[in-house]
């Protein structure tokens, strides 16, 4: 369990002066809240844990705290070097998100001057780095599940958190119970279908400005992607015409056929640099924002799922290592081949081109993502990593089973001597199978998140229906904010804590 009360002597130094420091900074903090400890620290905050003097916060949102009768809140202060219009969109999304109880609610805010710290809930939870080895599927199963709940209530209001990934999800083992934080780099979705309805108004609207053209410095979110989904929706027996850009301006290709697009290039180069919004974190980022797509959906979150359930199942964190973007893609292409990252760059109006490799990757694994996992745990079971107890043999031999057509081994019984339990050989053959049962359906929604067309990528409630989740979704307790139970249901006594004008920070 994190961030366990600390005796004061305990406390680094220099956590003292910053917990003093933040006092002198916001005058009256003191009578409303006892600081305890820093819990953590991120490129544009800090995080305290905090005892609720007055009680009020923990009273009005009793329904978000894990341990009721609790009194410890997170105190978030954001950094100066903050723009204001990224604290306000960050409270502001904390605001509107308050109705899950997957999702930190926003139950305070104060300012002065030019120091900002938003009040939250505080969640009891487990580091990912201690058990993401030891982890079994039914545990994984409820993790994932978890954050598919609280990403589907997110995506509901349209809002893409952009940084998806373990330390902002904060998961009780005890409990199995999630909650996502950290909306600092989140935004909303842009309706892309409103803005081209039909092929007849993408010509209008891409032809149409104060020079006569489509400028992209007026709609730097253009992506072919949007004009290849279009077409897909509304002529489905048509081809999309070709679209490149020159100097700035879309050039539609309709009367060129057969034109070979990679041959020559351009004596003065005249293509503007592509811009999208690139914010995240490295090894979670769908191939969509590595490539500087400007149509970038919820489903890039999607794909960060993606990334921590294969650090469940292949018991490796982190997963992807790189350091820029074309590394990036070079990781994918070891799994997922050149051949798909070239098709994945071409939605996108992209070549992609990968020379020097050692090894042939053209198509990536021959069993895919299966495959893959299955090398990652044979490499730790060949030299011994794995305790002979580790519940990553179960995967182990599933993979083995399903990619090698071996033989299962028949469970044995425990010797009765040394043994009090001796477990029904029927009852362990059974559990055997719906451990294999539940493997087989992982894998499909870890397939499902790493689909490289976002477009045909699962969405979080369309990944809920699988069968992997049946056995939480029939029996679940309905803890989301779409469900009549009162645990989750912000209640009026919440919605009113905050006045409607919170968002200016009154001081």
């Amino acid at each position: 369990m994190t961030s366990k009360i600390k005796n004061i002597d305990d406390i680094p130094t220099e956590i003292k002066e910053e917990m003093i420091q933040l006092y002198s900074d916001l005058p009256g903090l003191e009578k409303e809240y006892k600081l305890i400890d820093k819990i953590g620290e991120g490129t544009f905050s800090s995080v305290y844990k905090a005892k609720d003097i007055t009680g009020k916060i923990t009273k009005k949102f009793a329904s978000h705290f894990w341990n009721y009768g609790s009194n410890y809140v997170a105190l978030k202060k954001i950094y100066v070097t903050s723009s204001p219009q990224r604290i306000y969109n960050e409270l502001n999304l904390l605001y509107i998100m308050t109705g899950s109880s997957r999702v930190a609610p926003l139950c305070d805010a104060k300012r002065v001057r030019d120091q900002v710290i938003a009040v939250l809930p505080y969640y009891p939870h487990e580091e990912f780095r201690t058990f993401y080895r030891d982890l079994p599927i039914k545990g994984i199963k409820k993790y994932i599940w978890e954050l598919l709940r609280a990403l589907k209530f997110v995506h509901s209001k349209g809002i893409i958190h952009r940084d998806i990934k373990p330390t902002n999800f904060l998961f009780n083992l005890e409990l199995g119970r999630g909650v996502l934080v950290d909306f600092g780099l989140a935004e909303a979705q842009m309706d892309y279908k409103s803005m081209i309805s039909s092929q007849g108004d993408y010509d209008n609207y891409a032809n149409t400005n104060h020079d006569g053209g489509y400028s992209m410095r007026n709609h730097e979110q253009f992506c072919p992607c949007i004009m290849r989904n279009q077409y897909s929706t509304n002529s489905h027996n048509q081809t999309p015409p070709m679209v490149t850009i020159q100097n700035g301006k879309v050039v539609h290709l309709n009367n060129v056929n057969g034109v070979d697009l990679t041959k020559g290039y351009p004596k003065n180069e005249t293509r503007r640099i592509k811009r999208a919004n690139r914010a995240g974190t490295r090894g979670f980022r769908a191939p969509e924002v590595l490539m500087k797509c400007g149509a970038q959906t919820t489903k890039i979150d999607i794909w960060s799922v993606g990334v921590i359930l294969l650090s469940l199942l292949g018991r490796r964190f982190p997963m992807f290592q790189s350091l820029d973007d074309a590394d990036s893609l070079l990781e994918l292409c070891t799994i997922f081949g050149w051949k798909e990252l070239r098709k994945c760059a071409a939605l996108h109006g992209l070549g992609f081109e990968a020379s020097g490799l050692i090894w042939d990757k053209q198509n990536g694994y021959p069993n895919g993502l299966k495959e893959f996992v299955y090398d990652l745990l044979n490499k730790e079971c060949t030299i011994g990593t794995f305790p002979e107890y580790s519940i990553a043999f179960e995967t182990f031999g599933f993979l083995q089973q399903e990619l090698h057509d071996r033989m299962s081994i028949e469970p044995q019984l425990p010797d009765s001597k040394t043994s009090m339990d001796a477990i029904d050989a029927y009852e362990l053959k059974k559990y055997q199978e719906e451990i294999w049962s539940d493997h087989y359906w992982c894998f499909q929604v870890l397939e499902q998140c790493f689909e490289m067309d976002p477009q045909k990528r699962s969405s979080a409630e369309d990944l809920l229906k699988n069968p992997f989740f049946n056995e939480l979704n029939e029996n679940t307790y309905l803890l989301d904010g779409e469900s009549t139970d009162e645990d989750d249901v912000v209640s009026s006594s919440e919605a009113d804590l905050l006045d409607k004008d919170v968002l200016l920070i009154s001081e």
